[in-house]
């Protein structure tokens, strides 16, 4: 049986309001075939779920690694294994408090450190703790995925047997600037659902089923996933359709030069690498 695709939009602190959701999908000629919506209320069952699948191939939208200068700055561990687990040992207010100390050194306009990738892929520093939390969400999200099993192309490989479940660093931010530009398409705020947002969406979706998008992959849909997609004004369920073309993008290129699955030859190990950035 073929590994299955996922794209996950990922939340570090997941609740009936504001799951973690995954779109589950399978290649077809030309694409990818979204087949059904996940949802998960809890950090530890979403975990379980990845564990009990045998094979997939996912992207997951927060980020792998830590900039090497911050890491270095602070002193901690430049290994990514050893990085990841004293980061998981450290609780949340540590990190704000380290991260804040670091950014209270530095000259205005340059507070944060990056990673070689936030360039490329347009995205927020891994070290940011507040809108969007993507600190927090590294420091949930990626031990879970090692607990569960996974390989992340270029960081980790799991001891035993060859890895079935193969895990990259997701960007839905990163397709969706390349189909509508900087449109808003959604809110978690009520009061900005606009119909504006709703209008960028329905673009959105029709470029991704056109196949639109520079990695030339279109998303097939059924009709009542186009409209679960749709309906959703937080954009969730949007956004992890996004992560799944990119997990079909990266499963196409499974033995490329360097780590494999698209990723650059040069990425930093410690770093890691937005997939198709």
């Amino acid at each position: 049986m073929p590994a299955l695709l996922l794209g996950c939009d990922f939340s570090s602190a997941p609740s009936v309001r504001k799951p973690i959701v995954v779109a589950v999908g399978q290649v077809v000629e030309g694409g990818v075939a979204l087949q059904r919506i996940e949802s998960f209320c809890s950090l530890d069952t979403w975990r379980q779920w990845l564990a009990g699948a045998p094979a997939w191939i996912g992207a997951f939208d927060f980020p792998f690694g830590l900039p090497r200068e911050l890491v270095e700055q602070l002193g901690w561990p430049t290994e990514w294994a050893a990085l990841i687990a004293h980061y998981a040992g450290l609780d949340r207010a540590h990190i704000r408090e380290a991260f804040a100390a670091f950014c209270a050194g530095r000259p205005a306009g340059v507070k944060f450190a990056h990673r070689a990738t936030d360039g490329p892929a347009g995205c927020s520093p891994s070290m940011k703790w507040v809108n969007p939390p993507v600190a927090f969400m590294l420091h949930a999200g990626v031990p879970r995925l090692v607990a569960a099993g996974a390989a992340l192309p270029g960081l980790h490989a799991p001891a035993g047997a060859a890895a079935t479940r193969i895990a990259v660093e997701g960007y839905p931010g990163l397709l969706a600037r390349e189909l509508i530009g900087r449109r808003s398409y959604k809110s978690d705020d009520a009061t900005r659902q606009t119909s504006e947002r709703g209008a960028a969406r329905a673009e959105l979706l029709a470029a991704l089923e056109r196949g639109s998008a520079r990695l030339g992959l279109r998303l097939v849909l059924e009709d009542v996933e186009r409209q679960r997609l749709m309906a959703d004004a937080q954009g969730d369920c949007l956004d992890a359709a996004l992560c799944l073309v990119q997990a079909a993008w990266a499963a196409a290129r499974r033995d490329s030069i360097g780590p494999g699955w698209g990723l650059p030859a040069a990425m930093d190990p410690l770093e890691g690498w937005i997939v198709s950035a």
